[in-house]
């Protein structure tokens, strides 16, 4: 036997937590399930074998247990359930009876023998850092982070620990974002290590827009994200990643300030030309206070000029509009400055006054000779 009772927005946002870990179609049915595990208080599980996220819920507890339920099945049923407390009670032959309201329901459970163990997470370096810091630090780099399965190690963001604060870096060939930020405190020295996209995306999704702690542990082969009561494990990616430090070029002739919003507005004016089927990078023209911009298109032909202050030389380069967009969207700044070299050099980035707390790189796109 096993008894709970819990209240329908607690378990209904637990449910929603915990089914972000859970696969999707799975040789093994449990892994579409969630593990629920009653003692003192509930815990909920969901892992696809890669991230395993688990939360726990206050619930009165009348007899524990272990069993596994259908994430699907079981989220649409709370989710429809009435706002008021839900009973759960489940037999020895897994027969789950869920009741809320005047709503009841009788669904089948599976063993939670079958469900396998979450990986441990040996505690050898531990970090804290606001919830809200985390995941804009995750929001402001995730963009860059490659999608490009021949080098694994990219397809996640790199996480550098020192005494000096946090460093996370991501890349994918054609930009690259660096964003930092001081810590509160950092437990057994510095360490780095390099954890996927797509978990980060989750660990974004559950870290709150508050300054309660979030601490980030790593372990041998598996890295833990523990924010408030949820905690989120997912294996290190392995690999030689990039060495950022050597491949940001920082001796650049040419630098101009911008405001971010504007910037954005006019590339986003020309892009209107381009699309997936139609491809053209935005030319610019960077010149003294000001720098042009266009792009042509078999749709036609878009220009625009925003006004940026410092002089361009008259440099005219070409990049893709989504990196150059993208890297300005997500700079947590309202001017910026940016360093130019060549036609074909990286631009880079960066703030205008204070801390360098972010830095973004992004590589040009040839352009055709003067049309």
């Amino acid at each position: 036997m096993m008894k709970f009772s819990c209240e329908k927005a607690l378990l209904q946002s637990a449910i929603a937590i915990t089914s972000r870990a859970v696969a999707q179609k799975s040789s093994i049915p449990a892994l579409e399930g969630l593990l629920l595990h009653a003692d003192h208080y509930l815990t909920i599980s969901g892992y696809n074998m890669q991230t395993g996220i688990r939360t726990r819920v206050s619930a009165d507890v009348t007899d524990g247990g272990d069993i596994v339920l259908n994430a699907r099945l079981f989220g649409d049923i709370i989710r429809r359930m009435p706002d008021d407390m839900v009973t759960f009670t489940a037999d020895d032959k897994q027969m789950v009876h869920l009741s809320c309201g005047d709503a009841d329901f009788d669904i089948l459970g599976l063993s939670a023998a079958d469900y396998p163990d979450l990986p441990e997470v040996e505690d050898e370096f531990s970090v804290s850092i606001q919830q809200k810091r985390l995941r804009a630090m995750i929001e402001e780099t995730a963009f860059a982070v490659s999608t490009n399965e021949s080098r694994p190690v990219h397809t996640g963001a790199l996480f550098e620990i020192t005494d000096k604060g946090l460093t996370m870096v991501a890349v994918d060939g054609f930009r690259l974002a660096v964003r930092r930020e001081p810590l509160e405190k950092v437990d057994g020295g510095a360490f780095s290590f390099v954890a996927p996209g797509s978990a980060l995306n989750e660990v974004k999704g559950i870290c709150a827009d508050s300054e309660d702690p979030a601490s980030v542990t790593l372990g041998k082969r598996h890295i833990l994200f523990e924010v408030g009561d949820t905690e989120l494990i997912c294996r290190r990616l392995e690999g030689e990643f990039l060495d950022y430090k050597n491949a940001i070029p920082r001796k650049n002739p040419i630098s101009v300030t911008a405001d971010t919003k504007a910037l954005i507005e006019s590339i986003d004016r020309v892009s209107v030309v381009i699309s997936d089927k139609l491809k053209s990078p935005v030319r610019c023209i960077f010149d003294h206070d000001k720098v042009f911009l266009s792009a042509k298109t078999g749709n036609g032909e878009a220009k625009d000029v925003c006004h940026i202050s410092g002089d361009g030389r008259g440099l005219e380069i070409g990049f893709n509009n989504r990196y150059l967009m993208e890297a300005l969207r997500y700079a947590p700044a309202d001017t910026v400055k940016i360093e130019l070299n060549t036609g074909v050099s990286p631009a880079i980035i960066v703030p205008t006054d204070g801390e360098e707390n972010f830095l973004y790189m992004v590589l040009p796109v040839r352009l055709k000779s003067a049309e």
